[in-house]
């Protein structure tokens, strides 16, 4: 079969071959376009993860888990239900994870003294530490990948695609309950 002869299947080239060829074709050409790359920039990230977490002895996912944290930690420590929703991950998922933490010594876990059914999550000192020792390397890393953007033009794009993930969460509530 020659270059010619080549048919692309599914959905988005369904949807092209059925489109009309105006400027509403030209959108949903833009739209997967920017579905494309940001699938690629998560693949990215993923990648990333797995480097920061190998470099402690962890997983992506577990890395991900100190990450949020490390962000939300006011040193009282934070609900399972609250990093997992951070995470959009389920919370049994956190509560695993968590425990692994813990018996690598990366992370404390106690009963909320307010309700004994929720488990508070905090980093341990020796976590800090370990995470002190990659910021140098991680800045240098985000220096090189955001050099392009200057502070304004991040605050944009991280506002636009903070936007695009709550119309994404939506999208996705509206196909659950059309459905």
């Amino acid at each position: 079969m020659g270059a010619n002869n080549k048919r692309s299947v599914g959905p988005p080239a369904l949807a092209k071959r059925a489109s009309s060829g105006g400027s509403a074709s030209k959108n949903q050409d833009v739209i997967r376009r920017l579905s494309w790359v940001i699938a690629a920039i998560s693949v990215h990230l993923e990648e990333l993860r797995y480097f920061w977490g190998k470099a402690l002895g962890i997983s992506g996912p577990q890395w991900m888990i100190l990450m949020a944290l490390a962000e939300i930690d006011q040193d009282d420590g934070v609900p399972v239900n609250v990093v997992s929703k951070k995470l959009h991950v389920d919370s049994s998922f956190v509560t695993t994870q968590s425990k692994l933490l813990e018996k690598k010594g990366f992370i404390r876990r106690k009963p909320s003294t307010e309700d004994a059914r929720i488990v508070l999550m905090s980093l341990t000192d020796r976590t800090y530490k370990q995470l002190a020792s990659l910021a140098s390397q991680q800045e240098a890393l985000n220096e090189f990948i955001f050099e392009t953007f200057d502070d304004r033009e991040l605050d944009e794009l991280t506002d636009k695609l903070a936007v695009l993930q709550t119309r994404l969460e939506k999208a996705c509530l509206k196909l659950v309950l059309d459905i």
